[in-house]
């Protein structure tokens, strides 16, 4: 049966292309080929886009949706280490000068395997100041900075608070204490003041000698 069927497509194309069954196939296969050459070259330059955002709406559809950030109010340190990413069912939170951040939504910077992800969990003020990574520097305590990291953690500050949601504060014992401290200078003992003596009750030698006289 199937060489029958073969026999009469040979007869068919020879009948009606003149041309044998195997240079028909490969000419077809050439058109083929020429028009998917010709209309890439002719495609429209929003298909790349298209499927660009295509892409983009299946990543996000596979990423769970960021919850709104939840006010926290006073916590501790050790409460704040509690959302330092390692659970996914916690909102990721950082602070600044004792100020806590939602940085959720930068979970690839701040999360497990980021770039800054020793700085979630902690108020690590003078970490960020000095853009340092070592274990001392992640610390509240910005006592000693000089101006230029002192600018450097404001700018840090402005970041944070134009684009992250302010959710509480961290209540450290001591730490406003030791930061005035800091920054204070010794008041100086106000020196002795000097007994002033009223010359008006003195009498002067002149005096003296016209009273002897009397």
């Amino acid at each position: 049966m199937a060489l029958l069927l073969w026999q009469t497509l040979k007869e068919a194309i020879h009948a009606y292309t003149g041309l044998s069954p195997v240079v028909f196939f490969t000419a077809l296969a050439l058109a083929f080929a020429v028009y998917q050459v010709v209309s890439g070259w002719f495609a429209s330059p929003f298909d790349d886009v298209r499927r660009h955002q295509r892409a983009r709406s299946a990543a996000e559809e596979e990423e769970p949706p960021i919850p709104k950030p939840v006010q926290l109010g006073e916590i501790t340190e050790e409460e704040l280490k509690q959302y330092d990413g390692s659970d996914p069912q916690k909102p990721l939170l950082m602070a600044i000068k004792h100020q806590i951040y939602d940085v959720t939504q930068s979970r690839m910077f701040y999360g497990p395997g980021g770039p800054y992800a020793l700085f979630a969990g902690k108020d690590a003020s003078r970490a960020l100041a000095k853009m340092s990574f070592e274990e001392k520097d992640l610390t509240w305590d910005i006592s000693g900075l000089g101006p230029f990291e002192l600018e450097a953690l404001q700018d840090w500050e402005y970041k944070f608070m134009s684009k992250y949601a302010k959710v509480g504060t961290v209540r450290v014992a001591g730490a406003e204490a030791a930061e005035t401290a800091s920054v204070s200078e010794p008041v100086e003992a106000a020196a002795p003041e000097k007994a002033v003596v009223d010359k008006s009750d003195e009498a002067s030698p002149a005096e003296s000698d016209v009273k002897k006289e009397e």
